[in-house]
């Protein structure tokens, strides 16, 4: 009898942000496939587990989704209890569809374990809510990126109608996202924060206009970020102990 894929999410940095019952099936896992961004702390609670990386950084050496799909089927096939362990939330921007679709294609049981994802750490990083009665009712998480031989799609008609929008993998194409958003009618004085390693102690929250949203690839960015577009964040201010001491660092 086959056993049950997990899609766990890790949460976006933190071990501390893990969710119970993700931390519960860590303990009990055969193995486990993990992103690349998982924390080592997170790892090390599947300190009984069968450990692979599956991982995809841009620009770097990445695991072919067509070959952790087949793994998962494979290891599902062999052990009782298989996680497939993701960052932030395995709904939102982590393939997760194409694993669930293999493995039900395979008859293999699976579950969804959610997480918390990158775009919430990082608003909570600027002490900002998302949602602001009378000024945002809606908030759209979206990205820029397609992949080889996927059709283009209108991301910017998304931001420019959200109240509020997360931006995810998108620092390394901020210049083209201001150039389109300001051409297609949005203001240049519209609120931007980019949150870098949120939840982590190397956080870093740089604020600005639409306007020098441009000038983010000159902030050395280098880890995972997050660009936070909206009214709310016109008043945002460093929330965490680490966005703070580096704000105090830059001001000096």
């Amino acid at each position: 009898m086959a056993g049950t894929v997990y899609l766990v999410g890790a949460g976006p940095g933190t071990p501390d942000l893990l969710t119970l019952r993700a931390a519960r099936l860590l303990k009990r896992a055969d193995i486990v496939f993990y992103d690349a961004l998982v924390h080592p702390d997170t790892l090390a609670l599947a300190d009984k587990s069968e450990k692979i990386a599956v991982g995809k950084r841009c620009g770097r050496h990445s695991t072919a989704q067509r070959f952790i799909n087949k793994r998962l089927v494979d290891a599902a096939q062999k052990h009782e209890l298989v996680v497939r362990l993701k960052g932030g939330d395995p709904l939102l921007f982590g393939r997760a569809q194409e694993e669930i679709d293999e493995l039900t294609a395979a008859g293999i049981r699976f579950e969804i374990v959610p997480g918390i994802t990158a775009a919430l750490a990082a608003s909570a990083a600027v002490g900002t809510s998302m949602t602001r009665r009378g000024l945002s009712r809606n908030v759209a998480f979206v990205t820029p990126r397609t992949g080889a031989g996927e059709e283009g799609h209108d991301w910017a008609q998304t931001v420019l109608a959200a109240d509020t929008c997360a931006i995810y993998m998108g620092v390394g194409e901020a210049a083209a996202i201001a150039v389109m958003l300001l051409a297609r009618g949005a203001s240049s004085d519209l609120p931007v924060v980019i949150v870098e390693n949120a939840s982590l102690p190397g956080e870093r929250c740089l604020r600005m206009r639409l306007a020098d949203l441009g000038s983010a690839a000159a902030s050395g960015i280098t880890g995972p970020a997050i660009i936070l577009i909206g009214e709310v964040y016109a008043q945002a201010s460093p929330a965490s102990t680490a966005c703070k001491l580096a704000e105090r660092a830059r001001a000096a």
